[in-house]
């Protein structure tokens, strides 16, 4: 573990390329302007050694801002918007798509240098880094068809009960998106895409993790779109966030987070029930391994569902159910395959586990552990739990009890209790009664056992994955949850709805009125 953060000379020299980030720059009613108030110097997961130890690399600034600042983001929002009547919601459906499209050509010019960034701010593998620009690029391609194959449908007049009228559907105002840090170009494109191509007006709050590759955009949209139409507000969310909800001209709040924060802003909002929410919250996705599951399928799948990207998603499996009398077995398979799991820098070839984001996670994650062995529970791998600086080694728990707390809190890294069940009532339960519910993951052979315990946990979360990882792709289909883990669904195939208002012109069944209708 004392050998895995390189010393500055080992450093690849492609990845030190335009670092550290000049991140002095910010846009201002369109114009990219230099920021000449304080900034938030930004080090990366990865340290480097050196004759004093371990340390934090230094990788680029950003703008730090304050109340004021982050009115005046939200003045230049509203006035691009005007009421509906400013440039860009006015501007025909044809002539979004078409800034949208020269957009995505410039983004694709800073591909290498943001997923070069995407490995130095948050330790994503090269490849995971990688993934998520061509995935992001890829959501808002998908928003561009739908968008357009919705601007091309057949044009009509719905004719019912002596009324006669048109649908249609317009923006819905000034939408404030806050993306995560797990992934920041991807979460936060899922909104940008759809919200402008419906004449929404945005703002921006970058993650404070995953905040630098944003400044490879600003050129690009002050280039593309009118001014004050897109905004990036940068600066400590609590002191530059709440001023932007207590003003109640926010129309649509997009955020990635937790359930109390969520809870917490939208009730800043002094018109609560005006305020639109798409919310992707926190998540305890389960996988129960029945008796007669194929051994080496659930556990590959259940190791990539739970440590990819060290297990620092959402949509992340993080409790496991097994059937006791397969215990011992399963837990063999998850044991080697988590001894094959490289350890080491992004940038190395074939690294699955790298350092986590967030500098203190590793001793909330040992927090855990502990907690878990103090209780009953053995760490089952070797070298599991083991720390050092921001790197945290997988961790398989067994037997973990569902009144510990890594049974009860999203751990949010890489550590598996694996829960013994006798009778399959027992994860049944635990799905029932916790506050979370996104997805779950079934693994077994038996399809009349899998059919009753889908028609089970339909009920209880959004998505029931059968002998494969929980995920969220494909984008097609909605991505939601119940009880606490969202409010909302966003999915390509709900662009054009999510940030849209339905809006009905009608008339009367006459001949004159109808002739109005047909020419509006």
């Amino acid at each position: 573990m004392e050998n895995l953060f390189p010393y500055e000379k080992d450093i690849p020299a492609e990845m030190l390329k335009g670092i550290p980030v000049g991140g002095m720059d910010y846009l201002l009613a369109g114009k990219v302007e230099g920021w000449k108030g304080p900034f938030r110097e930004v080090s990366s997961p990865l340290l480097t050694q050196g004759p004093g130890g371990l340390s934090r690399k230094y990788i680029g600034s950003v703008p730090s801002m304050d109340e004021e600042a982050s009115l005046t983001m939200l003045r230049h929002a509203r006035e691009a918007y005007s009421d509906g009547m400013g440039e860009w919601p006015r501007l025909s459906t044809a002539a979004r798509a078409e800034r949208m499209s020269a957009f995505i050509v410039r983004m694709e010019e800073s591909r290498e240098g943001i997923v070069r960034l995407l490995q130095w701010e948050i330790g994503k593998t090269a490849r995971d880094a990688a993934n998520e620009f061509d995935r992001s690029l890829a959501y808002a391609r998908g928003c561009l068809e739908m968008v357009q194959r919705y601007d091309r449908r057949p044009g009509g007049l719905v004719v019912d009960n002596g009324v006669t009228g048109r649908l249609e559907r317009v923006p819905r105002g000034v939408v404030l998106i806050m993306g995560p840090f797990n992934y920041p170009l991807f979460e936060t494109i899922t909104a940008f895409a759809p919200a402008m191509l419906a004449g929404n007006t945005v703002i921006i709050k970058p993650p404070r993790l995953g905040c630098l590759f944003f400044q490879y955009l600003l050129g690009s949209i002050g280039d593309i779109f009118p001014a004050g139409s897109v905004n990036i507000v940068y600066g400590d969310g609590r002191r530059i966030i709440p001023p932007l909800l207590s003003s109640g001209m926010v129309d649509l709040f997009y955020f990635i987070g937790t359930s109390p924060v969520a809870g917490y802003l939208k009730g800043l909002h002094p018109k609560p029930h005006r305020l639109k929410c798409i919310l992707g919250l926190e998540a305890k996705n389960p996988a129960i391994v029945l008796p007669d599951a194929d051994m080496r399928t659930a556990a590959s799948e259940c190791i990539r569902g739970a440590l990819t990207f060290n297990g620092q998603r959402c949509a992340a499996l993080k409790i496991f159910f097994v059937h006791r009398s397969i215990a011992d077995v399963f837990n063999e398979h998850l044991r080697e395959a988590v001894r094959g799991l490289k350890h080491g820098m992004p940038w190395e070839d074939g690294v699955f586990v790298t350092p986590l984001a967030e500098h203190d996670r590793a001793q909330y994650l040992s927090g855990l552990v502990e907690d878990a062995t103090n209780l009953g529970a053995g760490i089952v791998n070797e070298g599991g739990g083991e720390t050092t600086g921001t790197f945290f080694s997988p961790a398989l728990l067994y037997p973990a009890f569902t009144h510990m707390r890594v049974c009860r809190e999203e751990q949010f890294g890489p550590v598996m209790p694996v829960v013994p069940y006798d009778d399959i009532d027992e994860p049944l339960k635990y799905v029932a009664e916790s506050p979370y519910g996104q997805q779950a993951s079934l693994f077994g052979m038996d399809r009349a056992t899998l059919m009753k315990l889908t028609g089970y946990l339909i009920h209880h979360v959004s998505r029931v994955n059968i002998n494969c990882q929980c995920q969220r792709s494909p984008d097609t289909v909605p991505f939601t949850g119940r009880k606490d883990s969202a409010e909302g669904s966003l999915s390509i195939s709900e662009a054009v709805d999510a940030f849209t208002v339905p809006t009905f012109i009608a008339t009367k069944n006459d001949g004159n009125n109808i002739d109005i209708i047909e020419a509006l």
